[in-house]
């Protein structure tokens, strides 16, 4: 039995731990800790990476499983597959970024890159979970440090965005665990193991239970996603959060929601899903329509990126809706398979693009301008080259540009999700041209026409700002250019998961 991913995941603890006993005044002492160990979290991730076969990607690898509670059915089981092990990536990959970052924050940096470290930790927890209790668990780990982040570190109403965040996603957790508790007491024998419960298939002969349940899920992962209407928690968030956090917040918390569609909802709940799926599918729709426009219309740049994340999910959902919706019906198949492919690499796009666009905003907000106010630049094109060509491809790839990674991914959506809910797409395909104006207006204010006198001495990108944007600028545009090895991964995983819904 490998221990890889129990490495992976507790290594950011032990990090956490280790800086509780460093001195507060040994700032270069925390710094190189947290560093160390999201580099060595990271590097271990990697590794598993290199060690996952590929050819079997839509099979658990690197599965740990031992007894933990046995008297309730309760284990500590955990794998990788197509799904989560881009995921788990992703979520490493950021993490180093942000302490990268974060190298100058001086109020509190000790408790600053504890909590970062559990966050961490929390992320991983939910994409290698394979028991129902241990994925609660790690899903409300994730939700504590993020509380605390936007708290304590974030903006003048930090407190009432970290407040409105922890009450909706609690509302959601408990939503969660009554479907958690429907599965548990219908299953024979009882058991919180993921995997057994779908193989089992406990509410299968009684669909208003099993639509009960899908309800409960459904919330959950809604508002962590977020759906449209549950979706107004996360532009306060995000403009209250410190930087780092705004990363971690649209890269990767997003994506427990989604994921959860995907692992959770879509194989465990398949009938009900299908019957609902035209509802989700329609939310997803108006969420990403409403997203894009509510995102023409700001003229904060951080609230734009914020509402860009509403429109780009919404596309997620319109990708996992068509799959539920075409779930049994083995001439679509490949449609269903298609979308849940594009799905599942728009999460990862989203992550890695959204990541940089929100590190962009930082670098000049927290260290140069001290403004997000796109009416107040312009012509920084001339004065900062290399802070415009990286932010300009950012947002490019955002918008969906040919030879970039959102490309690949809404492609796939709207290629399979057409051939389910045709009407659909098309009205989603608004959303596409939404946004493609609304960043190419974003655009043309910051960076050309005269440049504001007042940013005459700006400077450009440092070496540690670099650091933390060129890996997400390489995985753009690798994946926009060569994304078979990616796809080929994550589409055995889905057609394992579309199999388990037949």
């Amino acid at each position: 039995m490998s221990a890889v991913l129990s490495l992976i995941l507790w290594l950011p603890v032990a990090g956490a731990i280790a800086l509780v006993f460093v001195p507060r005044d040994r700032l270069g002492t925390i710094r190189m800790l947290a560093l160390a160990t999201s580099l060595l979290t990271f590097g271990a991730s990697i590794g598993a990476g290199l060690a996952f076969d590929r050819a079997h990607a839509g099979a658990m690898q690197f599965v740990e499983t031992r007894p933990w509670i046995p008297s309730i059915g309760v284990t500590y089981h955990l794998g990788a597959d197509g799904l989560s092990l881009p995921l788990v990536l992703l979520t490493t990959l950021l993490t180093l970024l942000c302490v990268i970052y974060s190298w100058r924050v001086d109020a509190r940096p000790k408790e600053y890159m504890i909590l970062f470290l559990l966050l961490e930790t929390g992320m991983l927890g939910v994409f290698l979970a394979l028991d129902f209790f241990l994925f609660y668990v790690f899903w409300e780990i994730s939700l504590v440090p993020m509380y605390f982040i936007i708290g304590i570190w974030g903006g003048p109403r930090r407190a009432y965005a970290a407040i409105k965040f922890f009450l909706y996603t609690l509302l959601g957790s408990l939503a969660m665990l009554l479907a958690i508790l429907i599965l548990y007491f219908n299953a024979t024998p009882r058991t919180f193991d993921i995997l057994a419960l779908i193989q089992q298939q406990p509410l299968s002969r009684n669909l208003s239970l099993g639509i009960l349940a899908f309800w409960g899920f459904f919330l959950s992962f809604a508002i962590k996603v977020p759906m449209f209407p549950f979706h107004t928690w996360l532009p306060d968030a995000h403009v209250e959060a410190p930087t780092a956090g705004s990363v971690l917040l649209a890269a990767v918390l997003l994506k427990l929601g989604t994921y959860g569609f995907v692992r959770i909802a879509l194989p465990l709940l398949p009938e009900a899903f299908a019957r609902l799926a035209g509802v989700v599918a329609v939310l997803a729709v108006i969420g990403a329509v409403y997203g894009a426009l509510v995102a023409m219309a700001q003229t904060d740049l951080k609230k734009l990126v914020a509402y860009s994340s509403v429109n780009h999910m919404g596309y997620v959902m319109l990708g996992v809706a068509a799959a539920a919706a075409a779930a049994g019906h083995s001439e679509l198949a490949g449609a269903a398979a298609t979308a849940l492919n594009g799905a599942t690499i728009q999460m990862l796009a989203h992550g890695v693009i959204t990541g940089a666009l929100f590190f962009l905003v930082g670098v000049i907000y927290d260290y140069r301008t001290h403004t997000r106010g796109v009416d107040d630049f312009g012509g920084l094109g001339a004065r900062l080259p290399v802070y415009t060509g990286v932010t300009m491809l950012a947002m490019l790839a955002s918008l969906g540009l040919p030879g970039l990674m959102g490309f690949v991914a809404e492609f796939l959506i709207f290629l399979g999700a057409f051939q389910i809910y045709p009407t659909l797409t098309v009205l989603a395909l608004v959303g596409v041209v939404v946004t493609v104006a609304y960043f190419l207006w974003a655009i043309q204010r910051i960076f050309f026409g005269p440049l504001n006198a007042r940013w005459a001495a700006l400077p450009d990108l440092d070496a540690r700002e670099r650091w933390a944007l060129v890996p997400l600028v390489a995985v753009m545009v690798f994946v926009g250019v060569y994304p078979r090895p990616l796809v080929d991964a994550v589409n055995l995983a889905m057609v394992a998961i579309l199999g388990l819904t037949r």
